[in-house]
């Protein structure tokens, strides 16, 4: 507690910075809110008492949202009001006010001057909240003091009750180049007139009439970039120069290419400026028209996103607003840097917590069921683990390369096989709300637009949906989903192989094995396997331990299910008791139901006193039984 200024007071102040030294419930004698800590309050305990925002308010503001004229600080006189031109709430004690009748609380105009100099220390003690808790006070839905929509559908501050802001509100720029007026900047200013906005009264596409020039003249098309050899259509107010068919190019799709909502341009932005377009992975000219995501930074030729009238569907502006991602996690401890540290995982019943090591590990995340890399969390209390890129995906999704375009939920604890990669697991996957198909983790990751390193090759990998090649690492021909690979060489992927596990673990070798690409052993005039001592193509990717200098197939470390997580309880046989997914190392008891050992993946009863053992493939129904084969 410290003595400072009086700040207008005939009494000094005193500066307090703890709430336990708060005693009384007293209100802000310039903002008239209920005071909290820090705060001013009068020595001689007559009852006065000031923010500390407030009383360190200045007299005379100049607000960037309103730049022609000053913001004066000035009291209201006794029993005059006026209403906040911000939150539309009364203003009973001191307002900031300007001669054209604009008046704002205190915290109103100084809330949005840091937001407007991108200055959101304001907001640093505030935690995101929630998107889908609860915004509704009796019938009434909080919304955004910004944009005065609902504040359910995304990430919202609320740096005191009653006053919320959405976060891509709090970050808007103060100036945007807008193609819907290329003469000058959009500034951004306060609404007070309550003026309706000139966009969203255009139609789907362009909101001004394009006329027909009547000769012909060499031209480019500002919509999609393409050189025009026919008549040109030309719009003199944001004079650009299309083709006929880009006249009614829509504003807004939802593509087959991408998650998100993608919105058409006359030019890129600087974020866009080096963008590649996602399909043919050719440069996009900024100076042309391209359809773009703000979310992802990413763009794509009007011509490659339009070309299949069937990959895409127009979004009207109602419309405009997507699914939410739900998180899959809500946050218990952040560190210093805002790092999440300790979670709690909708699907998981314990806490996680960050791991603090980093280092090589032999536990498999229970998300992709591929070796544990840092990032990752854990569980304390049982061996559950999750990169921290698997635990941060959403509950539901929509994802671009599935054909039906229903939403997809987040599962668990449930035997698949993935639509794309064919692989039977029991780790996570997304499931389709429509077909119920399901895609693993590893291929939505995998999948998700944007450039991709690969082992030991120098070149960033694209997915090409329609390259047809010979496959690096197995030898066949790619076919179906593509291929990953990079346009300049020709170093090529299958999906399956692109998702493969780093590192494994075999009983031949005592380390764990290492996915090795060539062969370059020039002693050895014969390649083979130590597991199943076969021959070997040594340009064929191979797992390899270098201390003990063992070589071994693919498909002979992984086996025929690498990702069935072993200790998992199966339920779907005749059986009475749950049985547990094993795999056994140094003994192989007898099948129950064909007799043979069981070498590979097999089911055991849970139960000790029950000795029953069966292969995998003697009971699991067709559709999850492994059928393809790693080449030798």
């Amino acid at each position: 507690m410290e003595e400072s200024q009086n700040y207008g007071h005939q009494h000094p102040l005193l500066l307090l910075l703890n709430q336990d030294q708060l005693l009384i419930v007293a209100n802000c004698s310039r903002c008239g809110e209920k005071v909290s800590t820090p705060c001013f309050s009068c020595a001689e305990d007559c009852g006065f008492y000031l923010h500390k925002v407030c009383a360190e308010a200045p007299l005379e503001l100049n607000h960037p949202f309103h730049p022609h004229q000053p913001l004066l600080l000035m009291q209201r006189s006794q029993h005059s009001f006026v209403f906040c031109d911000f939150c539309n709430e009364r203003c009973e004690k001191f307002a900031y006010h300007c001669s054209c009748n604009l008046d704002f609380h205190i915290k109103c105009a100084l809330l949005t001057l840091n937001i407007a100099e991108n200055n959101l220390k304001e907001l640093e003690h505030v935690a995101l909240q929630d998107p889908f808790i609860s915004t509704e006070i009796g019938d009434y839905v909080a919304v955004c003091f910004l944009c005065w929509e609902p504040l359910a559908n995304y990430k919202h501050f609320s740096p005191d009750c009653g006053f919320n802001l959405h976060e891509k509100c709090a970050k808007l720029p103060l100036k945007l180049n807008s193609t819907y007026h290329c003469q000058h900047s959009l500034v951004l200013q306060f609404n007070n007139e309550r003026l309706s906005c000139k966009i969203c009264k255009a139609n789907k596409s362009h909101q001004h009439t394009f006329i027909p020039l009547l000769r012909r003249v060499p031209y480019f098309c500002d919509a999609c970039g393409l050189e025009g050899i026919y008549v040109a259509y030309i719009c003199s107010t944001c004079r650009i120069m299309v083709h006929r068919r880009c006249t009614t190019l829509p504003r807004i799709i939802k593509s087959s290419w991408h998650d998100h909502h993608i919105f058409h341009k006359y030019f890129l932005s600087d974020e866009f400026r080096s963008s590649d377009c996602i399909i043919c992975h050719d440069e996009a000219n900024p100076e042309y028209g391209s359809y773009c995501c703000s979310h992802c930074n990413v763009t794509f030729h009007v011509h490659c996103v339009t070309e299949d009238k069937s990959s895409y569907s127009i979004v009207s502006l109602e419309n405009e607003d997507e699914m939410p991602n739900e998180s899959s996690i809500s946050v218990i401890e952040r560190n210093d840097a805002g790092e999440a540290t300790k979670i709690k995982h909708f699907k998981h019943m314990h806490n996680l917590m960050l791991s603090p090591f980093v280092g090589g590990y032999e536990n498999s995340c229970d998300g992709c069921m591929l070796p544990i890399s840092d990032p990752f969390y854990y569980c304390s209390k049982c061996g559950f683990f999750l990169h921290k890129a698997c635990a941060e995906l959403p509950k539901m999704m929509n994802v671009w390369h599935h054909s039906n375009q229903e939403p997809l939920v987040l599962i668990s604890d449930k035997a698949f096989e993935c639509q794309y990669c064919n692989n039977i697991s029991t780790a996570f996957a997304y499931e389709c709300c429509g077909c119920e198909g399901k895609i693993c983790l590893r291929c939505v990751i995998a999948l998700t637009p944007g450039a991709r390193t690969c082992l030991r090759h120098e070149h960033p990998l694209f997915l090409y949906r329609d390259y047809k090649g010979q496959c690096n690492a197995c030898g066949y021909t790619t076919s179906g989903y593509g291929a990953f690979c990079y346009k300049d060489c020709n170093f090529v992927l299958h999906l399956e192989c692109f998702s493969l596990p780093i590192t494994a673990r075999h009983k031949c070798d005592e380390h764990l094995l290492s996915l090795t690409d060539h062969d370059d052993n020039s002693y050895s005039k014969s390649y083979h396997c130590d597991i199943c001592e076969k021959s070997r193509d040594p340009n064929r990717w191979f797992y390899h331990c270098a201390t003990c200098d063992t070589s071994a197939h693919v498909g002979c470390v992984l086996g025929s299910y690498p990702y069935l997580k072993l200790g998992s309880i199966y339920e779907e046989t005749d059986h009475p008791h749950p049985l547990t997914i094993v795999k056994k190392k140094y003994y192989y008891p007898g099948c129950d139901e064909c007799g043979e050992p069981c070498e590979d993946v097999a089911l055991e009863c849970s139960k000790s006193e029950c000795k029953y053992i069966v292969h995998w493939d003697c009971v699991a129904p067709d559709s999850l039984q492994s059928w393809s084969e790693w080449p030798m």
